[in-house]
């Protein structure tokens, strides 16, 4: 036997390994069973209309429509002085406020943002009246960064 045969022969094995897993997973993913990846969309976002220079809070609905998890990593309010993810903790009869760095958005689930739980906070907000629209950017480790609007709303109305 040549020395070229004897190469393509012993190439021969790797070669149709790789052929054949690569189909396999070919089919697999086209049959659907690799799933989809997280694709989290945004809605119901409202913005607690501000006393004064007091911050406020931001609320939305976070949806994924995927088969994996997704995390909200961060949010951005451009026209404030900043934000932060926040959540309410009540202790002893008292509230109080503490930064959270991140929230899962479960697989085929919603998580809904409320000022009495998780929320983002809004600190030095714009000046904004009732009906007002206010541009929001949410950062997801799956699903990138999404762009949405707060309408300004009055505390307590839904």
């Amino acid at each position: 036997m040549t020395p070229v045969a004897s190469a393509l022969r012993a190439a021969l094995v790797p070669v149709t390994a790789g052929a054949v897993a690569l189909a396999g997973l070919t089919a697999w993913t086209a049959s659907g069973a690799a799933g989809r990846p997280a694709h989290v969309r945004v809605d119901n976002g409202r913005m607690l209309l501000p006393f004064g220079v007091d911050d406020t809070a931001a609320t939305f609905r976070l949806r994924n429509d995927g088969d994996a998890d997704d995390e909200l990593l961060g949010v951005d309010v451009p026209s404030a002085g900043g934000a932060m993810l926040s959540r309410t903790v009540v202790a002893n009869g008292a509230g109080s406020m503490r930064m959270v760095h991140s929230a899962t958005v479960p697989a085929h689930g919603t998580l809904e943002m409320s000022p009495h739980g998780l929320d983002v906070m809004v600190y030095r907000p714009p000046d904004v009246r009732v009906g007002d629209r206010v541009p929001v950017v949410l950062r997801f480790r799956e699903s990138g960064t999404v762009r949405v609007e707060a309408v300004v709303v009055r505390p307590g109305t839904r």
